[in-house]
């Protein structure tokens, strides 16, 4: 309507002011006005109208077979035919744009796979922010399982960035998924995570990627079991959770700490599982290097512990949706780096196991 509205004005004005005054050119306006927020068949019809406005004011003026009048015609039917290309141009971009984003999702299901809100007696949720612009995924990962009495977690950080890390992301949360039901143990389970990415390397090594030189995967494995107050923990080289009891943190601290998956060649770990006090209403708190690591503007790193200490309510989806936004803020709207965040809580009460271990220990 307004394309409309703007050409009968201009007709108006035009047949209103001096003989020496031609407003005929800035009806090109009309479809470019058309062009910034419809197709190309609308543009070309708001094209059409212009040409034959400025045909109409010709008569009146009694100019129509004047040069001037035939060079404008002929410029503004060069400009709406310019248009016209350019919003089949843009309509196709759109669609092309949409398809990717669609296999991005559909990529990120079968990669990354939603984590379920309730699993056992723990309340989950997570949030994946991916540092490449339009990406999905990236090297961030993390995975549930569900096995026999307990409850199994995986938090990962592919060396890299963005979408050349996916596929190790890939080839570690499959062995995962596998693994976490055949495997008796945590010690177990990580040995397997790292015979998959020992035999990744090995495949990378035959090639002439310069990705294999350095490749590594920096991972924590949980285990929570249904009937004791705890969360059993494997750290490979990642960031130590945190647990968050009402507005105190608890801050783990490894006494052996192991090398990431994929350096075990170069550094011998025997795999010691750390045990932390989890009890029921308590939020375990998984995270990657990219949230603890993004700067603000001024330089200062994100200070996770002290975002959860000001944290009341106990809802871990509400927890990741304010993280997410609280971090965005932080660094400005743009991650330099993969980040995720995954938080369990044990919703449900577990069998009396005894005292508590003091916080302080920790």
């Amino acid at each position: 309507m307004t394309p409309i509205l703007y050409i009968v004005a201009i007709v108006v004005a035009d047949e209103l002011l001096p003989a020496a005054v031609h407003l005929g050119p800035l009806l090109a306006v009309a479809p470019a006005l058309t062009a910034m927020v419809a197709g190309p068949r609308t543009t070309a019809f708001s094209g059409l109208l212009a040409l034959l406005a400025l045909l109409f004011a010709g008569r009146l003026r009694g100019g129509l077979s004047t040069l001037n009048h035939q060079v404008q015609i002929s410029a503004l039917v060069l400009i709406t035919g310019f248009l016209v290309v350019y919003c089949l141009l843009r309509d196709r971009h759109q669609r092309e744009l949409a398809q990717v984003r669609s296999v991005s999702e559909a990529a990120q299901r079968v990669v990354l796979r939603p984590m379920p809100a309730r699993i056992g007696p723990l309340r989950v949720a997570s949030v994946y922010i991916a540092a490449a612009a339009e990406a999905r995924i990236g090297g961030d990962l993390y995975a549930v399982a569900r096995t026999d009495g307990a409850s199994r977690l995986l938090i990962g950080d592919v060396r890299g960035k963005g979408l050349a890390a996916i596929s190790d992301a890939a080839a570690v949360l499959c062995a995962f998924r596998e693994a976490a039901h055949r495997c008796v143990g945590l010690p177990a389970l990580v040995g397997n995570l790292e015979e998959s990415v020992t035999r990744n390397l090995a495949e990378l090594g035959g090639t002439d990627s310069p990705h294999a030189v350095e490749f590594f995967i920096t991972a924590a494995v949980a285990e929570v079991p249904d009937d004791e107050p705890v969360v059993r923990l494997i750290s490979r080289g990642h960031p130590p959770p945190l647990v968050l009891r009402g507005r105190r943190v608890l801050k783990p601290r490894f006494q052996d700490p192991a090398p990431p998956l994929g350096m075990t060649e170069l550094i011998a770990s025997d795999h010691s599982v750390e045990t932390l006090p989890f009890r029921p209403g308590d939020l375990l708190v998984l995270y990657t290097d990219g949230v603890i690591e993004a700067r603000n503007r001024s330089g200062a790193f994100y200070p996770l512990a002290e975002r959860l200490e000001s944290w009341q309510d106990g809802d871990p989806e509400a927890l990741v949706r304010h993280l997410r936004a609280d971090l965005l803020a932080y660094v400005g709207g743009r991650l330099p780096d993969d980040a995720a965040v995954v938080v369990v809580e044990r919703a449900d009460k577990t069998p009396d196991a005894g005292p508590l271990p003091d916080l302080s220990t920790y």
